[in-house]
């Protein structure tokens, strides 16, 4: 059984017998002997082989070009270069994939809108490669943050007869053909009503927090927002907890803490993964994110954030006034110019958000709230949920939302309401602030954005 790359540099002794499989990222050769770099996607370090002429396998070492797939056998020595601990003294080399001269990953820089393009391969880079390993162990962590907690995990649909937020951009799901003809009338549909793509698990979330108490979902979500911007996709990954018995200021607990969490994480990776980020995306980056991690947050209502972007003698794009939502430039300028720290927004009017948030006793505001970072604005958006069912009706009624459609989530108000509190967290977004990346296409593995949708 061959041995990860990874565990192979990390040795603390010699081993008269290995087995090591990756791809070839250099190839040198001379008379005697050639010197290999393989990696096998385990971590950022390559291994060097040294293959011996006329060792088994070397008859098709020509073919073992970049990007070529190998399988080593040899004793792990001690380096006798200075850029790595050990290496491999190879007793047979056997190539398993070719990679011809096409193979576009070349050892020179690529562009990030090049590399878009070839999102099956870009992987295989060094930057790449630790974008997405990171976002595997960021993952892994959210659950842990969790489970420490005692969460439940709950899978929400995907598919879904709801829109939560009532924006109205979302994917319809149907097997009628466009084409056909005939009527298209939704009791000949598959469902038989109209569903789409989910845009948030929330409400259903909600059902399950006022039965189990703490619970989260993590999953994809979908908005058919044509907005080509760096910070949008049409597919993207939300975490989102719900909690019952819960206010307002329980829920900022809970999304502060959370995304400190997650940036310690990020921190306290042993692979050097978050090395390629610092020395090559954002020379800040190590020092902001400690910053994050080790002091507490700002927070401030919204009324007073409009004031003061109004004093700021700011020249912004968007206009700052009572009763509009903050834009990513104001957000923005909270946190690293004014405040210069994360800071949570909270009270906004309740003209500009969903319906099923809490109105407060000034009934003018609601109990929502944004968490904002440096670089990027908006990475947590939640409230307070509106337990009251009388004040719930009114408010879907101002939204125009049909309580025959929703009588499953006023059920849960109807029978022993409970205060309750979740937010919404932007998993691109998370890696976007703890990498520096600045286009949230760089973070998924595959991005689904107005007019794209390869592999």
């Amino acid at each position: 059984m061959r041995t990860l790359v990874r565990d192979l540099l990390r040795s603390t002794a010699p081993a008269d017998l290995v087995h090591a499989a990756g791809w070839v990222r250099t190839r040198r050769d001379s008379k005697a002997f050639s010197f290999l770099e393989i990696n096998d996607g385990s971590c950022l370090g390559n291994l060097q082989i040294i293959a011996d002429a006329g060792i088994p396998g070397t008859e098709k070492l020509q073919k073992m070009s970049t990007g070529a797939s190998v399988a080593v056998e040899g004793k792990l020595v001690a380096s006798q270069g200075g850029n790595q601990a050990w290496e491999i003294q190879a007793s047979s080399i056997r190539l398993l994939g070719e990679a011809p001269e096409d193979f576009p990953l070349q050892k020179k820089g690529h562009s990030p809108e090049f590399l878009r393009s070839i999102a099956h391969l870009r992987p295989r880079t060094n930057l790449y490669g630790a974008m997405f390993r990171l976002r595997s162990r960021m993952s892994q962590a959210v659950h842990r943050f969790f489970a420490e907690r005692d969460f439940y995990h709950v899978h929400t649909p995907i598919i879904t007869a709801s829109d939560c937020e009532g924006a109205g951009e979302m994917f319809r799901v149907t097997t009628l053909d466009p084409t056909s003809g005939k009527p298209q009338s939704f009791d000949r549909d598959f469902f038989e009503k109209a569903t789409h793509l989910t845009v948030s698990g929330q409400l259903e979330g909600e059902t399950f927090a006022c039965a189990l108490g703490n619970i989260y979902t993590f999953g994809p979500t979908f908005r058919a927002e044509n907005s080509n911007t760096t910070r949008h996709a049409a597919e993207f990954w939300m975490i989102e907890p719900e909690m019952a018995f819960c206010d307002l200021q329980g829920d900022m607990d809970l999304a502060e803490a959370m995304v400190k969490f997650l940036v310690r994480e990020a921190l306290e990776g042993q692979d050097g993964d978050l090395e390629i980020f610092a020395k090559f995306v954002d020379k800040g980056l190590r020092e902001r994110l400690e910053f994050v991690a080790n002091n507490p947050f700002e927070r401030v209502s919204y009324t007073e954030a409009v004031e003061i972007l109004k004093k700021s003698g700011k020249g912004f794009e968007y206009p700052v006034e009572y009763g509009l939502n903050l834009q990513s430039e104001h957000e923005r300028w909270l946190t690293e110019e004014h405040f210069k720290k994360p800071t949570t927004v909270f009270n906004y009017p309740k003209e500009i958000k969903p319906f099923y948030m809490r109105l407060n006793d000034d009934d003018k505001t609601v109990t929502a709230m944004d968490l904002l970072v440096p670089g990027i604005g908006e990475i947590v958006g939640g409230s307070q949920r509106e337990e009251r069912l009388d004040v719930l009706l009114a408010n879907m009624e101002r939204h125009g939302l049909s309580t025959e459609d929703y009588s499953w989530y006023i059920d849960t108000r109807k029978y022993g309401s409970v205060p309750h509190a979740g937010f919404g967290m932007g998993f691109e977004r998370m890696l976007m602030f703890v990498t520096g990346m600045q286009n949230i296409r760089d973070v998924i593995p595959f991005a689904r954005t107005p007019g794209h949708c390869e592999f």
